[in-house]
């Protein structure tokens, strides 16, 4: 069968196209239209837009030849728009775009086009709302899943990309990003993509990480009114919304939705580790709002870590972590469109943006030492780090050029110990034993053609760190969106909106992260809000048992995995080697994860397949 045709089983989908009669962009064109629901053309009548969207997430504003279209999670109005769409024509560049996109609140892709022919795509600051592009021909085109541009050109798979995603422990920037088809690429998420009328497609910076120099206090105050908004644009008009109800994160999303008129539904799972106290605070909280309708679900009754595993159909634009937890973290999501809501709030970013990285100390030590010498010895005695290796990180000073040849160099030794400092660039990736030799060879071979160019996401360890976190984690979130897509739900994000992380990266790094007190900013934001009796939390339930009890109760999963390994027909890993391991008992806390990327390879693997029978 013809591999588009995979683009008629996913719900949502865009693709952007050049204002061009060139041969190669109009088969791609021709390709699509078929498996499209919605259209937007050029001026000249050749297609803009085409693919699968909600019309309500869709705004469309013009200003003669001009064009502005939002498509996400906004409340942007087509007057506005046509406003911002104005302004470029007026103008004569896209640039114009910048401030308006600055005033609006959510989650969404921006798409223009001005009088000259000149196309812009962006997504958001991290990976919720990405940018795929590829060359045809002379030209480029792009669209917002890396599959949609594969099947349409008949791109293949790049074998030494897919051997880049069984990398294990660490955050490796910028590979671990890349499509894993021959010619797709990323588009960075702070990076806009131009395309002419003729030619190749133009990459240019819109974002750059703020200054982390305000005040906690006054920080506080805009983290309150940033999520408020992304809350409120998501809330807005809507009769019914879910949420989970868990840690301190999503239990502020969900009082912050409760402030609105919509119904508001919230989740909590409870957890087979004893020492799991979510349900217990998040009775408390509901019972201090006493508006929120409650599910509490018992621990029974939730799917374990590698449940499902082999029954995964779902078509996912890359390999996924979410696949390793998929029944687990998608069971709440089909109890919310049970009971009929299309809205799913969820506190997934929230760590990233409130607690940040310790390492941010490693450039505390210079600015602020006596500030950074009390906090490193709150976190020495909480995570009993090492000294010695507390030293030698702090006192690391490669560049991360440098950084990434050693990472190249150490993919095969073992793991870092459990207790290791988190001072570093990144915890060091490693290649699971069972990752065949020549598949080493080539993500060696890979680190070290990216080490040549590669720069870090921001200046110092902590916060390229916490941006990796984040580009890491978002992607994890926007996998959970497409799941949640043909449930006829939105499974959102708010703390992954620009504006949010924004607000939570310009606090000064020693007040928004310190081992004396547990996320201080979104105590602060907070007040009036979440109920005292629960603001306060100091306390997060960890899911390691629900994994090692998974492990147990789910090898005979993880077993066949082995059988018929597509990786190793692919000569990537050594099933044999993969079959021994998961025949051991493993600590959860650092082996079992050496576990998961490989897992999440072989699925994805499978249920592409399964879709191109």
């Amino acid at each position: 069968m013809d591999r588009s045709s995979s683009l008629s089983a996913l719900p949502t989908w865009f693709l952007v196209l050049p204002d061009t009669a060139a041969e190669a962009v109009t088969e791609i064109a021709a390709r699509a239209r078929p498996h499209a629901v919605q259209s937007v053309p050029h001026p000249s009548g050749r297609p803009w837009l085409l693919g699968r969207w909600d019309p309500e997430a869709f705004t469309l504003g013009e200003a003669g030849d001009a064009r502005v279209a939002v498509l996400g999670e906004h409340a942007v109005s087509g007057a506005e728009a046509a406003r911002a769409a104005g302004a470029v024509r007026t103008a004569g560049t896209l640039d114009a775009l910048g401030r308006f996109a600055a005033a609006w609140p959510g989650s969404f892709h921006l798409l223009a086009r001005d009088p000259g022919g000149r196309v812009r795509i962006r997504g958001g600051v991290v990976g919720v709302r990405r940018v795929f592009h590829a060359r045809t021909g002379p030209d480029a085109v792009a669209a917002d899943r890396a599959d949609v541009l594969a099947d349409l050109l008949d791109a293949g798979l790049d074998e030494d990309r897919l051997a880049v995603q069984l990398l294990a422990m660490g955050l490796l920037h910028p590979l671990n990003s890349r499509p894993v088809w021959h010619g797709v690429e990323a588009l960075p998420g702070d990076h806009h993509l131009t395309l002419g009328p003729e030619g190749p497609a133009r990459i240019g910076r819109w974002w750059t990480p703020p200054e982390p120099d305000v005040p906690l206090g006054e920080g506080a105050a805009r983290l309150a009114a940033a999520l408020g908004a992304a809350v409120d644009v998501r809330t807005r008009g809507r009769s019914l919304v879910t949420c989970d109800l868990g840690g301190l994160d999503s239990t502020a999303v969900c009082c912050l939705a409760a402030r609105g008129d919509a119904k508001i539904v919230a989740y909590t799972a409870a957890l087979r580790d004893p020492l799991g106290d979510d349900t217990h605070w998040a009775r408390r909280t509901v019972d201090a709002l006493g508006t929120v309708e409650h599910h509490e679900i018992p621990a029974g009754e939730v799917p374990l870590t590698f449940d499902g595993l082999g029954t995964f159909d779902q078509l996912l634009d890359a390999p996924s972590l979410m696949t390793v937890d998929h029944s687990r973290r998608m069971s709440i999501v089909r109890l919310a469109a049970e009971r009929g809501s299309a809205l799913h709030l969820t506190g997934i970013g929230g760590d990233e943006v409130l607690s940040g990285a310790s390492a941010r100390l490693h450039a505390l030590a210079r600015t602020h030492p006596r500030v950074a010498l009390r906090h490193l010895r709150g976190y020495r005695a909480k995570y009993r780090w090492p000294r010695g290796l507390v030293l030698r990180q702090l006192l690391d000073r490669r560049s991360y050029r440098s950084w990434l040849t050693r990472v190249a160099a150490d993919l095969t030794e073992p793991p870092e110990p459990s207790n290791a400092p988190v001072l570093d660039w990144s915890e060091r990736p490693r290649m699971p034993h069972w990752a065949t030799p020549d598949a080493v060879a080539s993500v060696r071979r890979q680190i070290l053609a990216a080490a040549r160019t590669a720069a870090p996401l921001a200046r110092d360890h902590g916060a390229h760190r916490e941006l990796a976190t984040m580009e890491c984690i978002s992607r994890f979130a926007r996998h959970v969106g497409q799941l949640a897509g043909p449930l006829g739900v939105v499974c959102s994000a708010p703390y992954y909106d620009d504006r949010v992380v924004e607000a939570g990266l310009s606090v000064r790094p020693q007040e928004r992260i310190t081992p004396w007190r547990y996320k201080p900013l979104i105590v602060e934001a907070t007040h009036g809000v979440v109920p005292e009796v629960s603001r306060t939390r100091a306390t997060k339930a960890n899911a390691s048992l629900e994994e090692e009890t998974g492990l147990r109760e789910h090898r005979a999963r993880l077993l066949d995995l082995c059988e018929d390994s597509r990786l190793a027909r692919l000569g990537l890993i050594d099933a044999g080697a993969l079959r021994d391991w998961c025949l051991r008992p493993l600590e959860v806390e650092v082996e079992s994860s050496l576990l998961h990327t490989t897992v999440a390879c072989e699925v994805w693997l499978r249920s592409r397949e399964s879709m191109s029978r």
